[in-house]
């Protein structure tokens, strides 16, 4: 496998520069804990930007960052970064950065403490500028000298983000980072993680909340039960998932006459009716939510409860397997 390189450009005043590209490369990957298989067949490439790996809470995601960053041996397949495995190879942790989702924070340090004995144990040749400089991107001056203990979880994440940063990697992991974190230091780290993939840094993070993955990424990788579920640009996976089927719970004035008008309507591919009121299922989500004011309004029915009853993620990315 061929690497290019990237000239190194002018940043802003405190950013380290731009690094040389990085591309890692997963081929056939699959892990399995005896029978239990976390990982299976996974294959993608992930060079220079912002990816987002999306997938519902036990979907693999850990297991896979994990082999990523050469901390997991593939029970099948290969991880490369740069042609080389990560597997290991402590050298990739020269050009890699990882934020994982469990905290392994000494609380009696300060985040001034922490950031600077990462840099010291990547043997950097100015550790204290380093640290300096790590801290500055995150924004946590004002509090560098105060114990982690002592820190909301969001400030804790930033200081691990901080201490993953200090040796300027060229790709960066990071495992739910947006866990625990107030809007105002989401929008920062969604900024900076902007800001470090256009510099030419490759950047994958892990995510459970689909708004997370569409503010920050416009590649997504989807993981469902250990699998790759879909891949590519984020509007075409958000139009998968707008228009597979759907159900929905509806009450209303006159549940018996909106269900004969609703099933005239092409959206709607079935409808159910008891006691409790109406169970609809649409084959397109947008066209259903868009005819059903209509139809009501047109038969002077009034529309009480409108909820969809399978709206959980499990749900969503299932149908994306099938897809």
């Amino acid at each position: 496998m061929s690497t290019t390189s990237a000239d190194t450009r002018p940043t802003a005043a405190g950013e380290p520069p731009a690094p040389t590209v990085s591309t890692l490369e997963l081929a056939g990957v699959s892990r399995w804990y005896g029978n239990v298989v976390a990982v299976n067949d996974v294959s993608m490439s992930l060079g220079p930007g912002v990816t987002g790996l999306l997938g519902p809470n036990g979907a693999g995601k850990t297991t896979l960052l994990h082999m990523m960053a050469g901390f997991l041996a593939p029970s099948r397949g290969a991880v490369t970064l740069d042609g080389r495995p990560t597997w290991r190879n402590p050298d990739v942790y020269r050009r890699l950065g990882l934020v994982s989702e469990r905290e392994a924070v000494h609380t009696f340090l300060t985040a001034h403490e922490f950031v600077l004995a990462s840099a010291k144990l990547h043997r950097l040749p100015d550790p204290a500028e380093a640290a300096r400089r790590a801290i500055a991107l995150v924004e946590m001056e004002s509090a560098q000298d105060r114990r982690i203990g002592t820190y909301s979880k969001g400030m804790r994440q930033r200081a691990r983000v901080a201490a993953a940063l200090v040796h300027d990697p060229q790709v960066l992991l990071l495992d739910e980072p947006f866990n625990g974190m107030d809007p105002r230091q989401r929008l920062h780290m969604m900024e900076l993680l902007h800001r470090l993939g256009d510099a030419g840094r490759t950047i994958l993070f892990s995510s459970h909340i689909l708004e997370e993955v569409e503010q920050v990424s416009g590649t997504v990788q989807v993981m469902v039960a250990g699998r790759l579920a879909a891949s590519g640009d984020f509007r075409t996976i958000r139009r998968l998932m707008t228009n597979r089927p759907h159900v929905f719970a509806v009450r209303s004035t006159d549940d018996r006459a909106l269900a004969v008008a609703l099933m005239a309507e092409a959206s709607v591919t079935g409808v159910e009716l008891d006691r409790t009121g109406l169970t609809v299922r649409a084959g397109d989500y947008g066209a259903f939510t868009r005819a059903l004011p209509r139809i009501a309004l047109a038969h002077g029915i009034r529309v009480r409860q409108l909820v969809p009853e399978d709206e959980s993620l499990e749900s969503v990315f299932s149908y994306l397997v099938e897809a």
